[in-house]
């Protein structure tokens, strides 16, 4: 019998050819605006990683409402509380990472994101809310499914001339981003069968992929710094 993991990697594979060809685009190694697309970059994904935490929270709660009927909601609670320790403190790396490339960690913390950020996770506020928290894990899964390789760090170093300390999230998430998929795996796997979540987390999870591969796309056109 086919694993809920084993389904939901066939969805993706659909738009792994799009995911890489953003992918590629974004990292272009000799594109001269390298530098000013990375500062870009990292100030998008600060703007959807701050929301890791609070959306994780936000779903441990649901959880807890729903524990006492809902037989998922137990384990995928206690998966939650988990994982908010492991990604605490990211958003803290990038803004860091960000003064070292050049970029301004105070503006970051006020400007306006893409909206295909707002996009992404905002769905996640709504299916968390008012569908079930299991949403979440398909969101969860195309991020940490889509981590940085584990040589694009030094590769982005030589070509942008930033200095290694501009790179820390990007190091850090290539290596410990399989390590999460694993466990993310296992715990979608053991949760209780239901078709309803099977179909929402396709849902959550080709939404992410889109949105993704849209922000990678739109990144892959900048040409300055901040707005």
């Amino acid at each position: 019998m086919k694993t809920v993991t084993a389904g939901l990697r066939a969805k993706l594979e659909l738009l792994a050819p799009a995911m890489t060809a953003a992918t590629t685009a974004l990292w272009l190694p000799d594109d001269p605006e390298l530098s000013r697309r990375y500062v870009a970059y990292l100030y998008e994904m600060h703007a959807l990683i701050r929301a890791s935490v609070p959306l994780m929270e936000r779903a441990a709660r649901r959880c807890a409402r729903l524990a006492p009927s809902d037989p998922a909601a137990g384990p995928l609670g206690r998966y939650l509380e988990r994982h908010i320790d492991e990604e605490r403190g990211h958003d803290a790396w990038l803004l860091e990472d960000m003064a070292a490339a050049g970029g301004d960690p105070v503006y970051a913390a006020r400007r306006l994101p893409s909206p295909i950020v707002a996009d992404m996770a905002g769905a996640q506020y709504y299916w968390i809310e008012h569908h079930h928290p299991v949403a979440l894990l398909g969101y969860i899964r195309v991020l940490e499914g889509n981590a940085p390789a584990s040589w694009l760090a030094d590769r982005l170093a030589v070509r942008t001339g930033l200095p290694g300390a501009a790179f820390r999230t990007v190091r850090e998430h290539a290596a410990l981003d399989s390590g999460h998929l694993a466990d993310l795996d296992e715990t979608l796997d053991a949760l209780p069968p239901a078709p309803a979540h099977s179909t929402l987390l396709a849902v959550s999870a080709l939404r992410t992929a889109a949105g993704l591969i849209g922000l990678f796309s739109q990144l892959a056109t900048t040409q300055g710094g901040p707005e």
